[in-house]
């Protein structure tokens, strides 16, 4: 059966799975609904560790719903609470993925984030070009040689042309002997999401 060419987040969801083994630590700056951290949970299996960001305490509650409905079980944190211990699991932090330095216990093998707004929330609360940056600054600083990072970035909200333009800088400015970027492009729909991966250089 053949696959959506233009589905961008299962080509980022394929990028990180590339380089992710079971055992590693890995990150979802974006939990939503939950469902790239259960790929990611899938990827690093029972003696990987998953931390995973979210603002909105509805979207904890309903990554914390996903994943209990696959048999995996999650911990909750909050944002004085850092840092997290380096432990086999999923844990589901209520903070700002702009803080995720202060969190970690150790180097993640890969990053993945979905900007914009969550669809099952509160629409007016959306990703912002300075929180994003920092979180994507210090994702790159983080991260594990051979690591990779996963943005999907949307531009159809009101702020979204202003942040992809800070997100499409960002990408471009890494230095080239540190990282690998590609940017990946629905060309025929300007509107349409698109994916920026960075790969930190062993």
């Amino acid at each position: 059966m053949s696959r959506v060419l233009t589905r961008v987040v299962s080509w980022g969801h394929e990028f990180l799975a590339e380089v992710i083994e079971p055992g590693q630590l890995v990150v979802d700056l974006t939990a939503g609904n939950g469902h790239d951290t259960l790929m990611l949970q899938q990827l690093v299996g029972p003696t990987g560790q998953v931390i995973a960001f979210d603002i909105q305490s509805v979207a904890l509650q309903n990554t914390q719903q996903r994943l209990a409905e696959s048999g995996v079980a999650s911990r909750r944190w909050q944002a004085g609470q850092a840092p997290i211990p380096s432990a086999a699991g999923v844990d589901l932090v209520a903070a700002g993925h702009q803080d995720l330095q202060g969190f970690l216990p150790t180097a993640p093998q890969g990053i993945i984030a979905n900007l914009g707004y969550f669809p099952s929330g509160d629409r007016q609360i959306v990703t912002q070009p300075e929180t994003t940056l920092r979180a994507l600054q210090q994702s790159c600083k983080l991260l594990a040689p051979g690591g990779r990072l996963a943005v999907v970035v949307y531009t159809g909200h009101q702020g979204g042309q202003e942040e992809g333009a800070a997100v499409d800088g960002f990408f471009s400015d890494l230095n080239r002997d540190d990282f690998q970027t590609l940017q990946l492009k629905v060309t025929n729909r300007p509107e349409a999401p698109y994916l920026q991966v960075a790969e930190k250089r062993c």
